[in-house]
């Protein structure tokens, strides 16, 4: 049985996370190291220091979900977290990265949705969290996704990378970006060993630090529902409801999308959106500061499967 270092690492970051006092836990000196101490995780889980330890070390060990169990209430983790902890140390590395899987399809009837939904942004999301699809209104919205090569439409890169991104989500754009990494970090670890997933994860680690720092914290996000504000170059300001959903028969494609409340300004500056879209076939949306105004030329093609 291979070490798990992924393990490991998940185990010591979230320890070092947790607030030794919101537990009861008080020192009367400062502690060296943030978080609390591995026999303090021991106790709680009711396990062994020892075997915790070896756990932290990547040890070549198979715990029981009923430990899993009692480490993610011991830690506090949300669903999210709990299902990487179950899935991680299931999965442990093996240091030989595998070839990707078949390229992802999207049905036409899903085209054919995206394509209905009118004035609502949506694309699909598949594995690495790249776009599979999006209608015209996500790429008047966002970016034209089809406008680039393959390997680069996938939201965390451009979320990351892309200057156009940051001014669109402005201050929100850190905890919308980490997000999108914490979604990748998901993905990872249903699909471990994946060679694709690591020459990604390496190129945004070479070139953005903040990718670097939100990775090497441990962040593991689902995405189901929230709410995003935008400084759109077009329309101005726009508060929009995110609503995520994944496809019956296939859990690594997931749409979503952007709603505006009804009979509200954003619903309006959507409405505005989608006829300056309609007018302008090819979109492609500079960088901007937020709340400004500017015009760019514009568009997209129909939605491309990505492997």
């Amino acid at each position: 049985m291979d070490r798990n270092e992924g393990l490991g690492d998940f185990l010591r970051a979230r320890r070092a996370a947790m607030d030794p006092r919101a537990l009861g836990i008080h020192d009367l000196t400062p502690r060296r190291v943030p978080g609390l101490r591995r026999e303090e995780l021991a106790a709680l889980a009711g396990v062994s220091v020892d075997y915790y330890t070896r756990l932290e070390q990547g040890r070549p060990i198979a715990p029981s979900e009923a430990v899993l169990d009692a480490l993610a209430n011991a830690l506090r983790l949300d669903p999210a977290e709990r299902g990487y902890l179950h899935a991680v140390a299931r999965q442990p590395a093996t240091g030989r990265r595998r070839a990707s899987r078949a390229v992802q399809k999207v049905r036409p009837g899903v085209h054919a949705l995206l394509a209905r939904l009118g004035d609502t942004p949506a694309f699909v999301l598949g594995r690495r969290t790249t776009i599979l699809a999006s209608n015209r209104m996500a790429r008047a919205l966002l970016a034209d996704f089809d406008a680039v090569p393959a390997r680069d439409r996938n939201v965390t890169r451009w979320m990351v990378l892309d200057e156009a991104a940051r001014s669109l989500f402005g201050d929100g754009w850190e905890r919308v970006a980490s997000e999108f990494v914490g979604a990748l970090r998901m993905d990872a670890a249903r699909n471990p060993d994946d060679a694709a997933t690591a020459e990604l994860v390496g190129e945004l680690s070479m070139k953005s630090e903040r990718f670097r720092r939100w990775w090497a914290g441990q962040k593991v996000v689902v995405h189901s529902y929230g709410t995003k504000i935008l400084h759109h170059p077009i329309v101005g300001d726009l508060t929009l409801h995110t609503e995520t959903l994944t496809f019956p028969g296939d859990p690594d494609q997931n749409l979503y999308t952007f709603l505006a409340a009804p009979g509200s300004p954003s619903e309006e500056a959507l409405a505005v959106l989608s006829t300056w879209a309609a007018q302008h076939p090819v979109v492609t949306l500079t960088p901007h500061p937020p709340h400004a105004a500017g015009r760019s030329s514009s568009g997209g093609g129909p939605g491309v499967d990505s492997p």
